[in-house]
């Protein structure tokens, strides 16, 4: 991989992470919102200002084959309608903190599983790499406690996670990442409204106060369409495995959003975690030593 290509992937996936991260703080604001007609809204103005900066860039819709169709199908089922619904009633069984920790293994998912899908060996220093951001994000986090059922939940919403990248890498090569940004945000929007409609019946949306507007603005445009491209085309410049460990943005993204919005304030474990994700970070991202030998 070239320096210059590892360097923009490192940085699209990090920013992806970091915004992503900042969620926690626009949440509250949405608090009295219904979850998943707002995640349907979301997803909704999302995919449309995607499709808007596909055809900008000359990224118009392309035929899908079965193949792919299938793969953007289930991309939306598990990574981002079954993820929401998870992590939402997860909470209800287990502490947020726990959820937060459990899902935040994701590093050492991809590290294991991403190089079987793109047909190579795991890389034994990515994985080292992935146990360290994981154990920084959970002194980050915290860890909390909960019912069976909240643990099985909350592992489920981490395999859902790891789905939103490796479903992804098959398709990106041909369609790029803003067309799989917005079929798959596209995708989640029936998917989510039926799941409203269970839940809340006909209550599942109504029109936003002015706070809740900006919020679900915020994680339309920020959250969903600019980190996702930065996300999906960082993917392939970094490899699964690689682009896992910068999962560990996510509580930084969390920090400084509740710093700057006055809803959080953080102390010495916060400020150890983000030391452990950066060592995680250095250790999995480092260059392998190329030895020459005699054959």
């Amino acid at each position: 991989m070239a320096p210059g290509d590892q360097r923009r992937g490192a940085l699209g996936a990090a920013t992806a992470m970091f915004c992503v991260g900042t969620l926690t703080g626009v949440s509250p604001a949405l608090h009295d919102y219904p979850v998943y007609g707002g995640q349907a809204v979301r997803y909704l103005v999302g995919a449309v200002l995607l499709l808007v900066v596909a055809q900008a860039f000359g990224k118009g819709p392309l035929r899908l084959t079965r193949r792919e169709a299938l793969l953007l199908f289930l991309l939306a089922l598990t990574g981002l309608t079954a993820f929401n619904v998870l992590v939402v009633e997860s909470t209800r069984f287990a502490d947020p903190a726990t959820v937060g920790t459990v899902v935040a293994a994701v590093p050492i998912v991809l590290a294991l599983v991403g190089p079987a899908v793109e047909r190579r060996k795991p890389a034994p220093r990515v994985l080292v790499a992935a146990v360290v951001v994981v154990v920084g994000v959970g002194v980050t986090s915290g860890l909390g406690g909960g019912s069976p059922l909240g643990l099985l939940l909350a592992f489920g919403a981490l395999a859902c996670e790891a789905g939103f990248s490796l479903l992804a890498l098959p398709v990106l090569g041909r369609l790029g990442a803003i067309r799989v940004s917005a079929y798959s945000a596209a995708l989640a929007v029936p998917q989510l409204v039926v799941v409203g409609l269970v839940v809340d019946g006909t209550g599942v949306v109504r029109v936003p106060t002015v706070a809740e507007g900006l919020a679900l603005a915020y994680l339309a445009v920020v959250v969903t369409v600019f980190a996702f491209l930065c996300w999906y085309a960082s993917l392939p410049r970094l490899g699964a495995d690689r682009a896992g460990l910068f999962s560990g943005f996510l509580p930084i993204g969390a920090i400084v959003s509740g710093a700057l919005l006055g809803t959080g304030r953080p102390g010495l474990a916060d400020l150890v975690g983000v030391c452990l994700v950066l060592v995680g970070l250095v250790i999995g991202l480092r260059p392998a030593r190329v030895e020459v030998g005699v054959r």
